[in-house]
């Protein structure tokens, strides 16, 4: 195992660097690219940032400043295009096509700004990622997709209400993501993709990272053990449900792992 995934799984939630972690990740499937070039990408871009915000106090005027550097002038957009390439959700492949995944434009999005000691999350939207600048008292919301436009209230409650129908309150359906959650996120849009396109030893690869780098988001290991018993591995599909279960502590998913776990013969 790498040893930047190791370690990686080893920091404290607030000691990860979104970018940083996120070109780690990518440098996992590109060990022979020199990664100085993408770091002074986003160097640059920081400097930028901070000449262009350098009187920005208000969320408002920080969202504009992000919108203005990252989606006008460095060009990052939303690949509508081709959307299910897997280059979208690789670091160095976004930096190289200016395109990809809401969740990879938001890592740069909420990384560079945190660079600047701004306050920035990664919004968790039903069937989207957002960008949250600013406290959650008086935030202003931006898409990265479309180049940091701004998401007004109604907005907001209309992609929620696109994915989970009914007169709940878009509130309830929208969270800012932890550092490990967003990272998760982006290896997870990758190892869908994976086995959608019949690459089921490359998505088990994906989920492997996942447990190693997030060893407490259960769905990773539960889908990790499922692939290594398509691969015929039982032993390992055992070890994986056995990890799943020292940290599932909802009473009907521990039956449901208990029972899957005695129905394998090793």
């Amino acid at each position: 195992m790498n040893d930047n995934l190791i370690r990686l799984g080893l920091l404290d939630e607030d000691d990860i660097i979104l970018d940083e972690a996120a070109l780690s990740l990518a440098l996992l499937d590109h060990p022979e690219i020199d990664v100085a070039p993408y770091r002074a990408l986003i160097d640059a871009a920081t400097i930028r940032l901070a000449a262009a915000g350098s009187g920005a106090i208000s969320a408002e005027d920080r969202a504009d400043a992000l919108a203005l550097v990252l989606g006008e002038e460095f060009g990052f957009v939303g690949d509508r295009d081709t959307y299910d390439d897997p280059a979208n959700a690789d670091m160095i492949r976004v930096i190289d096509r200016r395109r990809g995944l809401p969740v990879s434009l938001s890592i740069l999005y909420v990384g560079i700004a945190r660079r600047l000691g701004w306050q920035a999350d990664a919004l968790d939207v039903p069937g989207h990622v957002l960008v949250m600048v600013g406290a959650e008292a008086a935030p202003v919301v931006i898409d990265p997709f479309r180049q940091g436009a701004r998401v007004g209230p109604e907005q907001l409650a209309a992609l929620v209400l696109a994915y989970t129908p009914g007169p709940a309150a878009a509130v309830s359906h929208v969270a800012a993501m932890g550092n490990r959650a967003v990272l998760v996120r982006l290896l997870l849009n990758q190892a869908t993709r994976a086995e959608q396109a019949g690459k089921g030893r490359r998505a088990l690869e994906l989920y492997a990272r996942m447990t190693h780098m997030a060893p407490e988001h259960g769905h990773a290991w539960w889908e990790r053990a499922r692939l290594e018993l398509v691969d015929g591995d039982v032993a390992a599909a055992r070890h994986s449900l056995s990890a799943m279960l020292e940290i599932t502590r909802d009473p009907d998913l521990r039956a449901k792992v208990s029972a899957t776990l005695e129905s394998l013969v090793a």
